[in-house]
């Protein structure tokens, strides 16, 4: 039989060392194949920013939900049915509308040329 010195490791040792290793190699392949999985990386981002912008916008039409109910209760009655009226105005002669902001937008235009 051979003798191990105190400071040799046994065949014991050895083997648990070596399970240690492969442990520890095992995950950082893991660690390094995720980092290097780019479209798995792109597609969480993506999720995320997806999930941002979804609560953005719900928290901004709360504000404009919010801010149109603030509008509304300040606004004298008689300024709201005029408002009314000119918006269903507005809504029955589109065409009339549409060619008068054209017009507007034209001279706008050539003034600002000539400017």
């Amino acid at each position: 039989m051979t003798q191990h010195s105190d400071k040799s490791p046994g065949p014991e040792e050895l083997r648990q060392q070596v399970e240690r290793t492969r442990a520890e190699l095992g995950r950082t392949v893991e660690a390094l194949a995720a980092k290097a999985d780019v479209k798995a990386r792109a597609r969480e981002k993506a999720a995320e920013v997806g999930e941002h912008a979804a609560r953005t916008a719900g928290e901004l039409k709360a504000a404009a939900a919010r801010f149109l109910h603030r509008t509304h209760d300040g606004t004298p009655g008689p300024v709201r049915q005029r408002t009314a009226q000119g918006a269903q105005l507005a809504r029955d002669n589109r065409t009339v509308v549409l060619v008068a902001a054209g017009v507007v937008l034209v001279t706008w235009l050539v003034l600002r040329r000539k400017g």
